[in-house]
């Protein structure tokens, strides 16, 4: 069934990290040729996955100290992933497929190896000197103020060379650009007009509220209580200033110049109200903001329903959500989500919640497959965090491990020992064997996302929650021009009750998670242990 919505609104886009998904010329990093070689798995084949747009981790020339998030040059393709010319070809088997594809673009900061910051740290009177945050300590061996960086320490470096101590809201190595000088302003904005041009569909914009800081760098206030020292602070000053906004708009006003382009923001924050924030009015910021409320809850039905109720009751009119399970920097779901409980079935009932509720879903790669967060050696490990923090089991490869094609040697990956281990479950959790079995996590996702495909009410519908319903489900009707869609998610390990709204003469059962049901002629309704069940209105 056609919309006239755009496709950031009805699509489902799948996050690839480029160096793990597939290896194409055998030297163990996953690749941009590796992509096209897989594209018939994502879509335009039978038994394709149906997604609708890719986004690619970073794929901009990096010393890869930070999983590419450490640019060198904005405008080159790192040789790790291919040349420009496979980018371009990328595009187009995406585009005859009908797949869009996002780049990752770093906004917030560069490498220490860029050449600007090589120039801006060579002296005081360097042209490119304001094009970081410089500043002198507040006295001998004391940082201009007491931020700390999201990982560890003072958010502040000293170089030895210009007496003076630079900003990194994140790892040292990756110092945050000036966004107050307008020369930085406005390469920036051309660098994502340069990828536009290239015919990419759109970005997901790194650290969106991290690009400016406080122009007086005042001090952020304290909190009482924290399990870590950066959230000892309340981080007021050093993220999320009105300015970012306003290159929200800046960027919105470059894509706009690009039909059919779109932007998606990571906001990094405790704060729901920043992720509403950054889509402005719905037409005049982002066009998706990340809600990272939804990713920290726990297996809870009462937790998804408050959460998803927050964003439907402070979303502005014209505005649209996202939401995601997995991504580069989390623990995969099906460990998070899974501890305590059966892992398996809790997957699918995740699922279904995902594709089914209002707003555009991203799946990362493998999650589809249910592959695990997974245990990577010390000496294996790439993470800067993982590495740090070891053996605290914080770090980020484990959810970074190869896409698992196959059961052979290295998941099917790659011919050469990959960049990272394959996690020992790629002998039985493969894209190779889960297609051969009907009951399979795989073949779950295939089913709801082509229910999605079929369903106007699912994929731009109306959403609105069935209150009656016990504490372990969470129950909500998709409407959209005379279609009513019933999604019932049971998350407890024992059947519950739901009663549905009045009015209906029969719910026919499209979608189960417990195979073949019969329809229900009246209100009723009992799910089994972890049932996700989506029934139509006839």
């Amino acid at each position: 069934m056609m919309s006239d919505r755009p496709w950031w609104k009805t699509g489902v886009i799948y996050q690839i990290a480029v160096p793990s998904f597939a290896d194409s010329n055998g030297d163990g990093w996953g690749d941009l040729r590796g992509i096209i070689d897989r594209l018939d798995y994502l879509q335009g084949s039978a038994d394709a996955l149906g997604i609708d747009a890719i986004w690619l981790s970073p794929i901009n020339a990096t010393p890869f100290a930070d999983f590419g998030y450490d640019v060198s040059d904005y405008h080159a393709v790192d040789p790790r992933f291919g040349t420009m010319r496979d980018l371009e070809d990328l595009l187009a088997a995406c585009h005859e497929r009908g797949i869009r594809v996002m780049m990752d673009l770093v906004l917030n900061h560069t490498s220490v190896e860029h050449p600007w910051f090589s120039e801006s740290r060579s002296s005081r009177d360097n042209p490119r000197r304001d094009w970081y945050v410089w500043r002198d300590g507040t006295a001998p061996h004391r940082p201009p103020n007491g931020w700390l960086a999201v990982v560890e320490g003072s958010a502040w470096k000293y170089d030895r060379a210009t007496g003076q101590y630079y900003y990194h809201a994140f790892l040292p190595f990756q110092p945050d650009l000036n966004w107050r000088n307008p020369e930085v302003r406005h390469e920036m904005l051309d660098i994502a007009r340069f990828w536009l041009e290239k015919g990419v569909d759109g970005f997901r914009l790194d650290l969106m509220n991290f690009l400016y800081e406080d122009e007086h760098l005042r001090d952020n206030p304290r909190r009482r209580f924290a399990i870590r020292p950066y959230l000892a602070q309340k981080h007021v000053h050093d993220a999320s200033q009105p300015e970012s906004l306003e290159a929200a708009k800046d960027l919105r006003r470059v894509a706009d110049g690009f039909p059919g382009r779109a932007l998606m923001g990571e906001v990094f924050t405790d704060r729901p109200e920043d992720c509403v924030a950054y889509l402005g009015d719905g037409t005049d910021r982002l066009h998706l903001s990340f809600y990272l409320d939804f990713i920290r809850r726990g297996w809870s039905a009462v937790a998804f329903r408050t959460s998803v109720q927050w964003l439907e009751d402070h979303l502005p009119e014209c505005g649209w959500p996202c939401y995601y399970l997995d991504n580069h920097d989390l623990a995969r779901s099906h460990t998070r989500l899974g501890v305590g409980g059966n892992a398996e079935a809790r997957a699918r009932v995740a699922a279904a919640m995902l594709l089914t509720l209002r707003g555009t879903p991203i799946i990362y790669y493998g999650q589809e497959l249910g592959m695990p967060q997974s245990r990577v050696p010390r000496r294996l490990m790439r993470d800067p965090v993982g590495k740090r923090f070891w053996p605290l089991g914080v770090g980020r490869d484990g959810a970074r491990t190869p896409m698992q094609w196959s059961g052979e040697r290295h998941a099917g990956f790659s011919e050469a020992e990959p960049w990272l281990p394959a996690d020992r479950s790629f002998v039985e959790r493969n894209v190779e064997a889960e297609s051969e079995d009907s009951a399979s996590l795989l073949n779950w996702y295939r089913k709801l996302l082509r229910l999605r495909k079929e369903r106007l009410s699912l994929r731009e519908g109306s959403y609105s929650a069935i209150e009656n319903t016990s504490g372990d489900v969470f129950a909500y009707i998709r409407e959209h021009e005379g279609e009513s869609t019933a999604v019932l998610l049971n998350f407890a390990a024992r059947q519950a009750a739901v009663r549905l709204p009045e009015g209906v003469a029969e719910w026919h059962p499209l979608l189960s998670t417990h195979g073949e049901r019969p329809g229900l002629t009246g209100p009723e309704c009992l799910l089994a242990s972890q049932e996700a069940l989506i029934l139509e209105a006839r």
